[in-house]
């Protein structure tokens, strides 16, 4: 009954309400990447080469995390400014094409699902055109695209939620859905030894502990706090140690002189005088060849925010997410092991995160609890279901 209710549903029922994604052509570089992703959204998509296909095609999704790793990259620490001007591909890991899908706006969310399940990390929906302004040039094609992510389905389930009783009133140590915690990193190491660790958790829609000195979890380096920042992040990650970092993270919009003191100091001491730039207000604008990417939106899971707002610093305007949340960028979203599932679903949307670190009574880390973990589950509930 459950399934043949759910089957019922299709790809286009989660697509209402979703704006158009962004996205850069093969020609545009990093600089131009860090541009749109200042002005709004968690990514943007890149166009891979033209073709003779009619169709499009999506060769990546690029996300501030990316940035900020490319330009802590040991060959580029001495001149981040001439990395800006790299190809935008440069950005893109090898294999990022197979974590997205494209799917059509009738395919079933049950099958759409599958995908996810299967090891495509967000799916690409083709959505109807809409007209664009005089003078934007827009990629040759019929219809805009948008992301559906982990983030969408779990909300749809969370709205059906009746049909998967009593999976969600369980315990999630009885679901087999703690994975152990992969990336971490003590608070005193340098949180530049974490470049490596942030782009692991990125594809694998996680995060990185900071642990204290006794394994217990004192806070984390989120990728989704990252997208909130913008190029000073990579001057902060190059010369502060983890704990540090978080702290920074949490008061971008007005960072402590002693701590931007600390960082100019550290910079200096290692020889790093390329990186001085990226703490100043919009002094590497001038890399960015592009004005605007193609299509518009505003999509906290992927899709960008509207042409119209102004060209400014993201965090100047915002703040960090976690402010904003009224918590603090190193108190991470935590539960325990006799947790509810359903319990740990409102948590993390409530937080707009796609993890919860699973703690024991003394905070120590057990593990941590993903989207698609909890996605994996509803998915063979189903299918022993049919």
């Amino acid at each position: 009954m459950a399934v043949s209710l759910l089957n019922s549903y299709n790809v286009s029922d989660l697509c209402i309400g979703k704006p158009a994604l962004r996205s850069l052509p093969p020609a545009a570089t990093v600089a131009d990447a860090l541009s749109v992703l200042k002005r709004g959204g968690a990514a943007v998509a890149v166009w891979g080469p033209p073709e003779t296909n009619p169709n499009p095609t999506i060769v990546g999704r690029v996300c501030m995390v990316d940035v900020l790793c490319y330009l802590c990259a040991e060959e580029n620490l001495s001149s981040p400014s001439s990395a800006l001007s790299a190809p935008v591909s440069a950005l893109l890991s090898e294999g990022s094409a197979t974590l997205l899908q494209r799917v059509e706006p009738k395919t079933s969310v049950l099958d759409a699902l599958d995908k996810l399940v299967e090891g495509a990390q967000y799916l690409v929906v083709p959505i109807r055109n809409r007209s664009s302004p005089l003078g934007r040039k827009k990629h040759s094609s019929s219809f805009d695209f948008c992301w559906l992510t982990p983030e969408d389905f779990v909300r749809f389930f969370l709205n059906n939620i009746a049909l998967l009783s009593p999976t969600p009133t369980l315990p999630i140590s009885s679901l087999g859905i703690i994975r152990p915690a992969e990336y971490t990193i003590n608070h005193r190491a340098p949180a530049i030894s974490a470049v490596p660790l942030l782009r692991a958790a990125v594809t694998a829609q996680s995060s990185v502990a900071v642990l204290s000195d006794d394994g217990h979890l004192v806070g984390e380096i989120s990728p989704y706090t990252l997208s909130l920042s913008d190029e000073s992040a990579a001057a902060a990650i190059a010369a502060l140690p983890a704990g540090d970092l978080i702290s920074f993270l949490d008061c971008l919009t007005s960072p402590p002189i002693s701590t931007l003191r600390a960082i100019k100091s550290q910079l200096k001491s290692q020889n790093l005088l390329g990186m001085l730039e990226l703490l100043e207000p919009d002094v590497l604008s001038s890399n960015s060849s592009t004005g605007s990417a193609s299509s518009s939106g505003s999509e906290s899971s992927g899709c960008e925010s509207s042409d119209d707002e102004p060209t400014i610093r993201r965090v100047r305007r915002s703040g960090s997410y976690t402010a904003r949340m009224g918590r603090k960028a190193e108190e991470a979203i935590v539960c325990h092991e006799w947790s509810s599932l359903v319990a740990v679903l409102v948590q993390a949307l409530a937080h707009r995160v796609w993890y919860v670190w699973v703690v024991d009574e003394e905070f120590g880390l057990v593990g941590i609890v993903r989207f698609l973990d909890i996605l994996t589950v509803f998915r063979e509930q189903f299918r022993e279901s049919i």
